[in-house]
């Protein structure tokens, strides 16, 4: 033996990787798997929905940022800046709860009653601030990164049903519908709709601690997490594939979590269990009415005239009567598919949002609606002339909705 041969026989023990033993390589063992499931792998449909995601991001951006110099005076010294225009409506408060927390500012006090507003997106905007200074561009950025989750997600609950082509097409639907500009701005749509579909997306493959885990975060972003726990419990109890284990229901116990915890800060703060509810009454004159009272009272909105009739709203309040036809027709339609659990979320948000003083804010609320956006899309596929007469009725509105929040007009 050579001395060469000598030194690589000496050698190679110390070169072999050591044998993984003990709680350390079960600990690294348990790593890899993790990893291995967080790992995000796009498929063609993915990666489909997320191109139409992105191709439709700058048209919004410049559609809501020329609102500036579209609806300016016509000697205006300085048009509204393109931040400007986003930090609109309930942007602002949400901006005021993380800057300040629930008091406002202490120089002006809050601007509204800010207990209208659940803790989620304006603590999430706080975080962010953190690394982004500016308010505004942190909220856009929430949004745009929730937005893209959001749409891969409705991709893939639409593929559930094996129809070729309807993630995609229903990604296009939801982002060229005229309220999809709060998917863009700085509000709690992208953020919830992420949520709302991550955890039905789980409740389907029947990963129930992750769907209660998911609708626990999105109850904490809005109200509308109520009527997803709802339908996730019904989604439970009606499943008959295997999905249904009685020892995973607890999980689902957890949504109910977040909205407990805050109207007991709410009592704390105020002495009022239902202070959410009395906030909407004192800021927005939102009170619990009957359902013919609330179509009467939005009737006479969107058609009423003379002096001090504010044109704007009174052509949203048709988009609002258009909205509740449109979550009544679906709710109707999914019952008689015995789409029971779709059917709770969608008929829930429409009974709350029809016995309101008036119906307000119904458009934004349809984004939520993923049933609605699958179904269009099965019919626009099987009749091409359903889907080239929708594209060019709606398509003009989405502009006009965009505008109209560029120039800090109400765009539902």
């Amino acid at each position: 033996m050579t001395s060469t041969d000598a030194e690589q026989t000496t050698a190679s023990p110390s070169r072999l990787p050591a044998p993984e033993t003990g709680p350390e390589s079960a600990w690294r063992a348990r790593l890899r798997k993790l990893s291995g499931r967080l790992r995000w792998r796009p498929d063609a449909d993915d990666r489909a929905a997320l191109l139409v995601w992105l191709a439709t991001r700058p048209a919004m951006y410049l559609l809501v940022g020329s609102a500036g110099w579209i609806f300016a005076a016509e000697r205006a010294a300085q048009p509204t800046g393109f931040l400007d225009t986003w930090d609109r409506w309930d942007f602002r408060h949400f901006r005021t709860i993380a800057e300040y927390g629930y008091d406002g500012n202490p120089k002006t006090g809050p601007p509204v009653p800010l207990e209208a507003f659940f803790p989620g997106f304006p603590y999430l905007l706080k975080a962010v601030h953190l690394v982004v200074p500016n308010w505004v561009v942190a909220g856009l950025l929430i949004s745009l990164v929730c937005s893209a989750v959001a749409v891969v997600l409705l991709s893939r609950i639409a593929g559930l049903d094996n129809q070729s082509g309807v993630g995609e097409r229903a990604v296009l639907l939801l982002l060229l519908s005229p309220p999809a500009v709060f998917l863009a701005a700085g509000y709690t749509e992208a953020l919830f709709l992420m949520l709302a579909l991550g955890a039905w997306l789980c409740a389907r493959r029947g990963v129930w601690h992750w769907a209660g885990l998911l609708c626990a975060a999105a109850c904490a972003v809005r109200v509308n997490g109520v009527f997803l726990l709802c339908a996730l419990a019904v989604e439970f109890l009606t499943a008959k594939d295997g999905r249904r284990r009685w020892r995973d229901a607890p999980w689902l116990l957890l949504g109910a979590v977040p909205g407990l915890v805050y109207m007991n800060f709410l009592y704390r703060r105020t002495g009022d269990w239902s202070a959410w509810n009395s906030a909407q009454a004192t800021g927005w004159d939102r009170h619990l009415v009957g359902p013919v009272k609330a179509f009467t009272n939005t009737w006479h909105r969107a058609f009423e005239t003379g002096p001090g009739t504010l044109l704007n709203f009174t052509w949203m309040y048709r988009w609002e009567m258009v909205a509740v036809a449109v979550g009544v027709v679906l709710t109707g339609w999914l019952l008689r598919r015995r789409r029971w659990a779709e059917a709770t979320y969608v008929g829930l948000t429409v009974v709350s949002l029809g016995i309101s003083t008036t119906y307000f804010s119904v458009p934004r609320a349809t984004l939520l609606w993923w049933p609605l956006w699958i179904v269009l899309a099965q019919a626009t596929l099987r009749n091409k002339a359903v889907f080239a007469g929708y594209l060019g009725l709606i398509a003009p509105f989405s502009v006009v909705f965009a505008l109209l929040f560029g120039a800090g007009r109400w765009a539902g």
